[in-house]
């Protein structure tokens, strides 16, 4: 999953803890990239109880890692879904550099 912010994929990892950030934006669980986590302006979705954006999205619910609110994904729909990647650019840019084409 790339970045929703930039696009950039990870890399495989070293070790220790990743340095990309997991969110929720419009119901939708995203991934943030080193350098667009330095964005003041990530616009992600908050917990409705204590404001936090530490939010993971899994079955259908949302919880808070901060205070452990849970709610439903579909109660919050009017915010404009994530950006989508245009993955297939991507894949035949990288094969294009695999197989040396111009």
């Amino acid at each position: 999953m790339p970045c929703y912010r930039c696009g950039a994929r990870q890399t495989d990892p070293v070790r220790g803890a990743s340095p990309w950030k997991r969110g929720v934006r419009a119901e939708a669980q995203v991934l943030i990239c080193p350098a667009c986590q330095r964005s003041h302006d990530l616009e992600l979705d908050t917990c409705a109880a204590c404001g936090a954006t530490t939010l993971i999205c899994r079955l259908g619910e949302i919880e808070c890692r901060s205070c452990g609110h849970v709610r439903n994904a579909e109660e919050n729909l009017s915010k404009e879904p994530p950006l989508p990647a245009d993955l297939a650019a991507e894949v035949e840019a990288a094969l294009s550099r695999v197989l040396g084409r111009s």
